[in-house]
């Protein structure tokens, strides 16, 4: 191992939030990457300046920081889409069946 590889394999906050910043874009679509990614971000920022005085996993930190922001994006957006979808088919909750359910929602998302 050079002194380089050492730097950079020292930076434990960095590589957390490495990790936590993909597992949130991973599981964002299911807004459960939400909350992990708001923690990731907040240790990629410290990573990041932490990195800016050590030099050691500066890459991991952009890395998280872009990843968990990314993830809080989608996770947002999923959260719209779901509160939107919810209203929009708030009527269709009470079906007898599966298929009144699919006919009540393609009512009120087409208007027809």
């Amino acid at each position: 191992m050079n002194a380089q590889e050492i730097q950079t394999s020292k930076n434990g906050l960095a590589t957390a939030a490495m990790v936590l910043g993909i597992t949130g874009l991973l599981t964002s679509v299911v807004v459960i990457g939400g909350p992990l990614a708001v923690i990731g971000l907040i240790l990629g920022i410290a990573a990041l300046m932490t990195s800016g005085r050590t030099g050691a996993g500066r890459h991991k930190a952009v890395t998280a920081v872009v990843t968990s922001s990314l993830a809080i994006v989608v996770s947002g957006l999923v959260a719209v889409f779901m509160v939107w979808y919810a209203n929009k088919t708030q009527e269709c909750y009470r079906p007898d069946s599966l298929h009144e359910y699919t006919q009540c929602v393609r009512q009120h998302l087409t208007g027809k």
